[in-house]
């Protein structure tokens, strides 16, 4: 069903502020609040953006069997472990990825520390303010995560290659997490990345919701598609467009009709 551009508007508004709060829909954000600094928050967002994929309530248990692991200081974890020598009988497989995926990402996640301090500031090494979006920086800041590593096909499963030019929506959908800020994402990475230039996270949800309301005409579910919606929620928000996919997402888990 195609709606005029004020009706949308209205719709999407009143949704947002709909699920603009705690614990509105399942999804795994919410796990992340276990966790008290930014850095623990940051490390544990990124790990549980790579594995949101599949159904809420699969990932849920495997990052809770993630977190049962690492304990609550993550950030220690990863910085004193050594993920180069087998780790047995941790069960952390999930989906197409193995145990050793999981332990080659603590990997480039550790050697980004070392390097860089955080995952903030190799992000921001390949941000520029004149582009037009975040993709030349997701570009950069996925190619050094996995140049840490000698990455395997399934592990490029966790950190795609954005030239592979699908919507990438996890990474995306982890920046959503570090730039916005409001009730739902937490806004780390607010001041210096500009939210405006964020991609929205398109997963099957988004896609559809997206279709039915005749906000992009593309078929094809790629980072092409996932720029034309971003650009069309625009008229909505020009500031800040990406606000609108937690409830896009989120109509379609809830089963809402629209």
């Amino acid at each position: 069903m195609k709606l005029i551009i004020s009706k949308i508007k209205e719709l999407l508004d009143s949704l947002y502020i709909e699920y603009n709060s705690f614990a509105s829909s399942i999804d795994p954000n919410w796990d992340l609040r276990r966790f008290k600094t930014k850095s623990d928050i940051e490390l544990a967002a990124f790990i549980v953006s790579c594995y949101s994929y599949g159904n809420v309530a699969s990932i849920n248990s495997f990052t809770e069997s993630v977190f049962k692991h690492t304990g609550k200081n993550l950030t220690n974890f990863i910085k004193a472990s050594d993920f180069t020598t087998p780790h047995r009988d941790t069960n952390l497989y999930y989906r197409f990825n193995s145990d050793s995926d999981f332990f080659m990402l603590l990997l480039s996640l550790q050697t980004a520390l070392k390097q860089y301090g955080s995952l903030k500031n190799l992000f921001l090494r390949g941000y520029s303010e004149s582009d037009v979006n975040i993709i030349p920086a997701l570009t950069h800041f996925s190619e050094n995560l996995r140049s840490f590593v000698m990455p395997t096909k399934s592990f490029e499963y966790l950190i795609p290659p954005v030239a592979r030019n699908s919507t990438c929506k996890r990474l995306n959908l982890f920046l959503r997490w570090m730039v916005r800020k409001d009730n739902i994402d937490f806004g780390f990475w607010g001041r210096e990345v500009n939210p405006s230039k964020l991609i929205i996270p398109v997963d099957t949800h988004v896609y559809k919701v997206a279709l039915k309301l005749g906000l992009v005409k593309r078929k094809s579910c790629d980072m092409q598609f996932a720029i034309e919606l971003t650009n069309k929620l625009k008229q909505f928000d020009p500031e800040d467009p990406v606000k609108y996919d937690f409830a896009l997402c989120h109509i379609g888990i809830d089963k809402k009709v629209i």
